[in-house]
């Protein structure tokens, strides 16, 4: 696949939570303060809390679930995380937040208002609100401890069941404001890819190994497309460095996809109070390259997974939780 090179920074539509909304929020926020994240009433409470949340608020992550459009991204800016709060920024592998603080309740009400929320338990223990920060010693790590480039993926591309939507809420931006989070839609680049590529991408020549995250590059998985679903709006599964093409034709109309998503690639740097919320059917995404310095206010973001439809993975949630365990 070609290699992947960093787009200028663009202002992504963005929606812009004024002082009165985002006090709204902080005060539903710090109402469910106290619990624990993981537990499934603590859940309940958030998705209660939600119901009033700011219209402002509630429409555009309504639209946003309806048709994510044409870059598969929506940016919410202005929300609270209690700066003046947090402690530094943790620095130890596989950190997660269990604890409900107003940045996690502000994941898990978005979460709420897109679907449901939901964890792996081979990913952080299964904690529906992760940190991710840069760890010592995991610099050259392609995954969210790393601070080198981050190849375009989508989010667990290998499971069954994969999320619908990535949230990843920015309480502390890197100390040269330099890291960047990199996204390519399929509706922006479907267009720009020959027809024999995309029959390609279409066909089952393809197996993607769980991410490093998970702990394992078990690559016996079923042979699968890239791409599937509607031939003008599919969904897509694909990992830079987990996506094995079996086929020469395979091979070629990856390396092609890789260089159509450099072509319309976006880079969106996220300051404190920023939610990205990343359509994971059908976008990529990334980060730019960052030096952290280790001393306790390096780049922080928290992460959150939701679904639009939780039943579908029944069979893989033990007491119907919000917990993947296989």
């Amino acid at each position: 696949m070609t290699p992947e090179t960093t787009a200028p920074a663009v202002d992504i539509g963005a929606l812009e939570l004024n002082p009165s909304d985002s006090g709204a929020v902080d005060r539903l926020a710090r109402a469910l303060c106290g619990g624990q994240v993981d537990d499934p009433q603590w859940v309940a409470r958030a998705r209660h809390a939600g119901d009033e949340l700011p219209l402002p608020l509630r429409r555009g992550l309504r639209n946003f679930r309806r048709h994510s459009g044409s870059r598969g991204l929506l940016v919410v800016r202005g929300l609270p995380v209690d700066e003046a709060a947090l402690p530094a920024t943790p620095s130890a592998p596989d950190s997660v937040q269990r604890a409900a603080t107003v940045a996690a309740a502000v994941l898990v009400m978005a979460a709420c208002a897109l679907g449901d929320p939901l964890a792996y338990l081979a990913e952080k223990s299964g904690a529906l609100v992760q940190d991710v920060v840069p760890v010592p010693g995991r610099e050259a790590f392609s995954g969210n401890a790393g601070s080198v480039l981050l190849t375009f993926h989508n989010e667990n591309a290998f499971h069954e069941h994969e999320p619908d939507y990535v949230l990843l809420l920015c309480l502390r931006a890197d100390h040269d404001r330099t890291a960047g989070l990199r996204t390519a839609c399929l509706r922006e680049l479907l267009p720009i890819l020959a027809q024999a590529t995309r029959e390609a991408l279409f066909a089952p020549e393809f197996r993607t190994a769980p991410p490093p995250s998970f702990g394992s590059g078990d690559t016996t998985g079923a042979p699968s497309p890239v791409l599937s679903g509607a031939p003008e709006d599919p969904d897509i599964r694909m990992a830079t460095i987990a996506t094995t093409p079996l086929t020469p034709r395979a091979a070629t109309s990856l390396a092609e996809f890789g260089a159509a998503c450099n072509a319309v690639a976006h880079t969106t740097r996220l300051a404190p109070g920023d939610l990205a919320i990343v359509d994971n059917r059908v976008t990529v995404h990334g980060r730019t390259a960052f030096h952290p310095r280790y001393d306790g206010a390096d780049r922080w973001l928290q992460r959150t997974f939701a679904v639009t439809d939780l039943r579908r993975s029944r069979d893989h949630r033990p007491q119907d939780g919000y917990i993947i365990t296989r």
